[in-house]
């Protein structure tokens, strides 16, 4: 009797624990298509023995825990290179904006970063420098010819305003990636105050029950690798936390800094239009990944090189011509201009501009020193504001440019590799199968029939028995 009735209550047992097997296979596969969730498994072991007859008896299986299925190492590694990619990321968005606002087509494909010969002849700053100063051959060819004053002045113009357009737009980019700069700063503070919270429902859980908030730990993981986007840090488990996680930058000087301890964001972070700092005191952050950082390295970066640059183009431009012009006794260009970076003298008009500083009108001298200032190469040695000839300068700012962003295309090629493999190796860890949980789910299927079979066969044992017993 007492045979029948154990193993009565040890296939009872087993019936739960196929269920419970049924459900978390269930659960699984309702998630399959969820990045955020990691896969769980179901730990079955022997029930507690009992003497018998014949020494130790099992009471058959019961279920001991139910484990997620989650590599600590291989979720870091994905939040560094989510890192990595962002940085990456913000620096082409970056500079493709600065090749745009440039008004130069930079032939990236070839890997050369130079300026495309057709776009560059018709359009750009590059084009302008070239049809001003051809303007002054022409004039010095046509002194009295009203026309070539006409053009050399309207191209002169046309110049002035590409330049202080260019450098406008650059500058609205700056703004513009400024104000990113600070909206993402409000973001990575709210994502802290998420991972806080949940923090703090992780450990209402789990100091009953430890490991046992696993859809909460999977959705603080989501929360970690979109932080992950924006600033790099090192989320680390807090033993005797209950789960719990400190989220944790670096200073300037490589030192720790404390974003989040448990349920408390230890400060957040703050931008103040110069530098990301974070922690309570607030100590500057040395990132060196996350989008933050990129936008931050492109606008003080190449983005404000390329405006030094232009500014230095400009002011050669200015200098050389108002040398050459200078013998006239007016200059061509206003030094320094009223804005941008170059403007036409307010003395200079159609009657005012001259091809000679001579009594002759059909002297030429002035127009063709004008016209070999775009031709003479000068030296930062000597004084100029640049090395070369005014346009070879010019190309090779623009290059620079479009080298930078060909580097930074190919790094993020590499990196957006990097980053599919590393996500690829903790899938194959953490992501749910398919084929594994169908195989699961019919296995526990199966399993709790042969329970529920011996369920029913010593039930039908029991009543032979009482039946027997009565007779």
């Amino acid at each position: 009797m007492s045979g029948l009735i154990g193993n009565l209550l040890s296939a009872t047992r087993s019936l739960g624990a196929q269920q419970t097997g049924v459900e978390v296979a269930a659960r699984n596969l309702a998630n399959v298509n969820n990045p955020a969730y990691s896969r769980q498994r179901v730990e079955l072991g022997n029930s507690i023995m009992v003497d018998g007859k014949l020494g130790p008896i099992g009471n058959g299986v019961e279920v001991l825990s139910i484990q997620q299925i989650r590599d600590q190492f291989l979720d870091g590694a994905v939040t560094r290179e989510s890192s990595q990619t962002g940085l990456l990321q913000a620096q082409q968005s970056g500079l493709q904006r600065a090749q745009t606002a440039l008004g130069e087509q930079v032939d990236t494909a070839s890997g050369s970063g130079s300026i495309n010969a057709g776009a560059s002849t018709t359009n750009g700053i590059g084009a302008s420098l070239n049809d001003f100063f051809n303007s002054f051959d022409e004039l010095a060819a046509s002194p009295l010819d009203a026309g070539a004053k006409q053009v050399l002045l309207q191209r002169a113009d046309t110049l002035a305003n590409k330049f202080n357009v260019t450098d406008q737009r650059l500058s609205t980019l700056q703004d513009d990636l400024t104000q990113e700069v600070q909206i993402g700063t409000d973001k990575v503070n709210s994502l802290l105050s998420q991972v806080a919270d949940l923090n703090g429902q992780i450990q209402k859980f789990e100091i009953r029950n430890p490991s046992s908030a696993m859809e909460l730990r999977d959705q603080r993981q989501a929360k970690l690798e979109e932080l992950s986007k924006y600033i790099n840090f090192t989320a680390k488990t807090i033993p005797g936390g209950f789960g719990q996680i400190q989220v944790v930058a670096k200073d300037t000087a490589g030192a720790d800094v404390l974003l989040v301890d448990k349920v408390t964001v230890n400060g957040g972070i703050s931008f103040d239009g110069t530098q990301l700092s974070g922690g309570s005191p607030s100590t500057p952050l040395g990132l060196q990944g996350g989008v933050l950082k990129g936008q931050l390295l492109v606008r003080d970066g190449a983005i404000q090189q390329l405006r030094d640059d232009l500014r230095k183009t400009a002011d050669q431009v200015a200098s050389s011509v108002n040398t050459a012009y200078g013998a006239t006794g007016s200059n061509f260009f206003q030094v320094p201009p009223t804005s941008g970076l170059l403007g036409l003298d307010p003395s200079l008009s159609f009657t005012t501009l001259k091809a000679t500083a001579t009594g002759d009108a059909g002297a030429n001298e002035v127009a063709l020193a004008v016209a070999d200032a775009g031709r003479t190469a000068f030296s930062t040695g000597a004084g100029a504001s640049i090395d070369g000839t005014i346009s070879a300068y010019f190309t090779k700012t623009v290059s620079g440019l479009g080298a930078s962003l060909n580097g930074t295309n190919s790094k993020l090629d590499d990196q957006t590799l990097i980053e599919q493999m590393t996500t690829k190796s903790r899938d194959a860890v953490s992501a749910v199968s398919l084929d594994e949980e169908m195989g699961d789910l019919m296995k526990f299927q199966r399993s709790y029939q042969a329970s529920a079979q011996v369920v029913r066969v010593i039930d039908e044992m029991l009543n032979d028995l009482v039946n027997n017993m009565i007779h």
